[in-house]
């Protein structure tokens, strides 16, 4: 099975970083690229990761929920037959903080991911999508 990854990382207010930076599309070596960055369907999954973790940003700043930053990390499913396509989908979201309040985190989240981000319905029109959440200590 080739399952594809993205880890988002939260700069603050409503800025993200995929990848460790600049979002580059590239194609493996195989396929005449140079192997230097997000194929389209991890630019897919990193979408995602934006969409979510916008609306986690601005609900955590409204419900004054006390994080010290959170990352997203995504990863999907890809079918073996073409057109290949994701047919299931993890959004792992990882809070991080010394007194995270888990309740507000877990309702901040399925605000998100059930009333807010249209990419996550997208998604869900084709892939099943299994949503866990992390709590860490900083």
């Amino acid at each position: 099975m080739n399952t594809h990854q993205v880890h988002t990382k939260w700069l603050g207010e409503m800025g993200f970083e995929h990848q460790g930076g600049i979002i580059k599309m590239d194609a493996d070596a195989e396929f005449g690229g140079n192997n230097e960055g997000l194929r389209p369907k991890s630019m897919m999954l990193a979408s995602l990761a934006g969409c979510t973790g916008m609306d986690i940003a601005s609900l955590v700043k409204k419900m004054k929920a006390e994080i010290d930053t959170f990352t997203i990390d995504v990863e999907g499913d890809l079918t073996e037959e073409h057109p290949k396509f994701y047919h299931s989908v993890r959004v792992n979201y990882n809070f991080f903080g010394s007194d995270l309040d888990e309740a507000k985190l877990q309702k901040i989240v399925y605000l998100s991911v059930d009333k807010y981000c249209g990419v996550m319905e997208m998604f869900r029109q084709f892939a099943k999508v299994e949503v866990n959440i992390n709590y860490l200590k900083s």
